[in-house]
């Protein structure tokens, strides 16, 4: 719930003498701001049954009355969270009011919840207060005009601070949750990381001052002179150790905790403290803003939220936000000012303000030029699209297959980790992530490759029946987006849907609901289902048991919501943005037209029709020089179909050899012929030919689309021929296309020129380090693209570097030292086949751990390396390996082939490196 670890005592020892001297005697502070009107604070303590709340009281003066604003704060935290957008709201003219709930911060009580008898009562005593107030409006007596926002534990509040007390006006949740049990006990599974970390989070509360008895207020809520936060917080320790929540809490918790599973009474506890249970209550304009990198309140709790309040007849708008619990960009900047203009139109009644689309998710964007920070492109409709509009069929093969629940549910397969996952979440829009599945624990059913990029705006489901060697099964349901390798592949969000199914020995059928996300699945990708026995989030079945898990006969297809309403809008272009640079890519094109000089050229070779490439004997020297070469007697061939890179050190001759096969120079001997012909500048041939030498410029104010279709017209070929949509599909650059190329990452300006040079669908394609300047997310993208393009029955060659990369993605090598050939062949013929094991973990592995590894049967050897271990199997399979590293107690990041191509190229290049 917003979850916040308790802090060292030491730190905040400093700010309870402040807080002792702020509260004394009710004192006002101003807060000043240049050009802004200054805010004053009023710190008060308000004695309430069974607790005293801390607040806090923001306006900037003056007679006027004005609305107000309750702002609640996160779990684990206090009002002192919120004080920016309290100070924010009061500039904008609310009197705002913020405190900490019972259990945090300067307050004390016992932590319910969000208890409707403590917690939700609190909040209307505190709007009776603001109803007292000179300077905050009335819509009757005892009835402020008042609003109430807050993140997570502070948005349900605000939730069902409306729908127990009539007198509020308008709310704007973030990323907090509906029903409190469906988020811990989903589909009765027991989201064990969560709830710890929630349930140590409210136990941080027991260490306490006892040197003095707490201060007490005088009665109406005014503050007692010299009382500060270190009074405020004590309070009754929880006997059963669960620090300052309510024993039935602290014993619910503590019985599902030890039983790994939740019983009627804990679901029943938990819904009756959740806003669904008031939830027909709720009336009032609502601003739902939720995280897509969440997994503790995923974004089927907004939903909910919406299509409730919505059904009521009150106005609704939906934000996904791209972080969340998880971590990640939470957009305050953007949020805080959309809640401000939200209650200016419900609160102010302000009908001039707009409130923003009913629909608004954000999507990772570029790299802005002028700064260089990047940016999140919202994508909005003018409905909210639920989880399942525009439904995609997406066929799904595979047959039954049958997999164990291991004994104590070990070792879990891995997809959110709280506190940790969070950036591989937002990564995995980008194509990075972190997840484990272990052999033998799980079912995968693929899709076959997409013919085109599909954005999933929702909540894919599947049937499956399910059969169990015991009575019941927990199953954790997740969709991977594999590239095209068939290998790498990325789990949205990183979040999974766990569900329990009962009464499975004879086989249930059963209708899975996959978690709701915003993902775009590029053409030529997979869509993977993945339903694992484990997940380290949750509890399962500590008792072993088989599984066997089948596609239902008639369906099976994933059903992936595709929402085709919301849409990023690009805006429009005035007459000038287009019309100077056309004239000048038209002097361009008649410059390039006259400077053309075509030379006489060897007849064709018919037997070479066939062939991409072949080159003989191709030598250049350096100018002014008889006897330095750059390139000497370079002789290799490619053929239709191969990904083939070209390696080398640097000066090894790479891009000489690359410019004479364009045309751009001569050479001073040998040969070169594409399809037969021979390469001169200007050749005919070199149409089936496109090229990405040292990148490409774009004109930054047109977009990706305009940015083609101009190079196209220069070119003077027809329209026809130019492919544009192949080309961009094969790139995967999505909505992107309308945007701004000043506004695209350095990934996707790669991609860009990678579009270019294959407009008119080349049949060889030349690219000389497209990876420069890119970070590991678009080196992915960028080697995904290479293998689409060459699926086709194409050929690409690639000039590269970064060896890993040549290696996962090239068929075929021609490695150069010196100007000349060092070896040429398949990729395997060049690096050897291996046997041996990279094992990269988190930090060194002890020397006995290493010994008892290279100890274990069926393995022949072990070592330690920089990145981990190198372990060689002798007849051990690496799914047994990675058992024993989990048993053994390795922390293991990642288990793959040790490449071997580092090795090879130095041998080959020798001295040169």
């Amino acid at each position: 719930m917003q979850i916040r670890l308790p802090r060292p005592r030491g730190r905040w020892l400093t700010g309870v003498a402040a807080f002792a001297v702020l509260a004394g005697a009710g004192t006002w502070t101003a807060v000043a701001d240049d050009g802004a009107p200054a805010v004053h604070r009023e710190d008060r303590v308000h004695d309430m049954p069974g607790a005293k709340i801390d607040t806090s009281y923001f306006t900037t003066g003056g007679p006027e009355r004005r609305p107000a604003v309750l702002i609640g704060h996160g779990f684990g935290g206090s009002k002192d969270d919120v004080r920016d957008q309290a100070e924010k709201l009061a500039r904008d003219g609310y009197a705002v009011l913020t405190w900490s709930a019972r259990g945090f911060g300067g307050s004390t009580g016992q932590i319910g919840l969000n208890d409707p008898d403590h917690e939700v009562r609190d909040v209307s005593r505190l709007v009776d207060w603001l109803a007292k107030r000179p300077e905050v409006q009335l819509d009757a007596d005892g009835d402020p005009r008042v609003g109430i926002t807050g993140s997570s534990y502070g948005g349900a509040v605000s939730l069902l601070g409306a729908a127990h007390d009539r007198r509020v006006d308008a709310i704007a949740p973030q990323i907090t949750y509906w029903n409190l049990a469906d988020a811990l006990f989903p589909d009765d599974v027991f989201k064990k990381l969560w709830a710890g970390i929630f349930f140590s989070t409210g136990s941080a509360g027991t260490t306490q001052d006892t040197s003095r008895p707490p201060a007490e207020a005088p009665a109406g809520g005014a503050p007692a002179a010299g009382s500060g936060r270190k009074a405020a917080t004590q309070g009754p320790v929880n006997p059963l150790g669960c620090g300052r929540f309510q024993p039935v809490l602290c014993a619910m918790y503590e019985r599902v905790a030890v039983a790994g599973k939740p019983d009627a009474e804990a679901r029943e506890l938990l819904e009756s403290r959740s806003p669904s249970a008031a939830g027909n209550r709720i009336k009032v304009p609502a601003l739902i803003v939720q995280g897509q990198s969440d997994s503790l309140f995923p974004l089927s709790h907004a939903d909910a939220m919406a299509r409730t309040i919505g059904a009521n007849g009150a106005p609704v708008s939906v934000d996904w936000i791209t972080g969340g619990h998880d971590g990640g960009d939470r957009e305050a900047d953007r949020v805080q000012e959309r809640i401000s203009t939200w209650f200016d139109r419900y609160l102010k009644h302000d009908k001039k303000t707009g409130t923003g689309p009913a629909f608004r998710v954000s999507r990772t964007g570029g790299v802005d030029s002028t700064d260089g920070r990047a940016l999140l492109r919202g994508a909005t409709a003018d409905r909210y699209p639920g989880l399942a509009d525009g439904i995609r069929q997406i066929p799904l093969g595979g047959r039954a297959q049958i997999f164990s629940n291991p004994a104590g549910a070990t070792p879990p397969a891995i997809s959110a980790v709280p506190g940790l996952s969070g950036g591989a979440g937002q990564l995995s829009s980008l194509g990075v992530g972190l997840s484990l599945d272990f052999p033998g624990h799980f079912a995968r059913f693929d899709s076959a490759p997409l013919a085109r990029s599909t954005r999933i705006t929702g909540a894919p489901t599947v049937k499956v029946k399910v059969t169990s060697s015991r009575d019941d099964a927990v199953l954790f349901g997740k969709v991977y987006d594999v590239g095209p390798d068939g290998r790498s592949q990325v789990l949205p969000s990183q979040l999974v849907a766990p569900v329990r199914i009962e009464d499975a020995r004879q086989g249930k059928e059963v209708e899975l609901t996959l978690p709701a996300v915003d993902h775009e699945v590029d053409a030529g990708h997979r869509l993977r289902l993945v339903l694992s026995a484990t997940d380290l989030g949750y509890s399962s079945p500590a008792e072993p048991a088989t599984y066997t898990v089948a596609l239902m006969d008639g369906s099976p297809a994933l059903s992936v919501p595709t929402a085709p309403a919301v849409r990023t809008q690009a805006a429009g272009l005035p007459w000038w943005v287009w019309g100077l640079p056309a004239a000048g890519a038209l002097v361009a094109t008649a410059l390039l037209i006259t400077s053309r000089r075509r030379a006489l050229a060897p007849a064709p070779d018919p037997e070479l029709a066939d062939v991409p490439l072949e080159i003989t004997s191709l030598t250049k020297r350096y100018a002014r020089s008889a006897d330095r070469y750059a390139v000497r007697d370079l002789s290799f061939r490619v053929e239709k179909g191969q990904v083939l890179g070209l390696l080398g050190p640097n000066g090894a001759g790479k891009t000489t050899t690359l410019r004479m096969l364009m045309g751009l120079i001569r050479p001073d001997d040998g040969e070169i012929r594409v399809f037969g012909h021979a390469i001169r500048p200007g050749a005919p041939v070199l149409s089936r030919v496109g090229a990405f030498v040292e990148g490409a410029g774009f004109l930054p104010h047109l977009s990706g689309r305009d940015n083609l279709q101009l190079y196209w017209q220069a070119t003077g070929r027809p329209a026809s021929d130019a492919h544009i949509e192949e080309a961009l599909e094969i790139a995967g650059l999505g909505d992107a296309l309308a945007r701004a190329v000043r506004t695209y990452s350095q990934g996707m300006r790669q991609r860009l020129a990678i579009a270019q040079a294959m407009l008119g669908l080349p049949d060889l394609l030349i690219l000389d380090e497209p990876t420069n300047g890119l970070d590991p997310p678009q080196i992915r993208e960028m080697r995904d693209v290479m293998i689409r393009y060459a699926a086709g029955g194409r050929t690409v060659i690639v000039s590269s570097h970064l060896l890993s990369e040549v290696e996962q993605s090239c068929t075929h090598l021609v490695v150069m030292d010196r100007g000349r050939l060092a070896q040429a062949g398949p990729v395997a013929e060049i690096t050897g086949e291996s046997d041996t094991l990279l094992v990269t973990t988190e930090g060194e592995v002890p020397e006995p751990v290493v010994e008892k590894i290279a100890a274990l049967a069926g393995i022949g050897s072990a070592a330690r390396t920089d990145e981990g271990l190198l372990v060689r199997l002798d007849t051990a399979t690496p799914a047994a390996l990675i058992t024993e590293l989990v048993r053994l107690e390795v922390p293991l990041t990642g288990v793959g082939p040790h490449r071997r191509l580092e090795d090879a190229f130095l041998n080959l290049i020798g001295g040169s490196a």
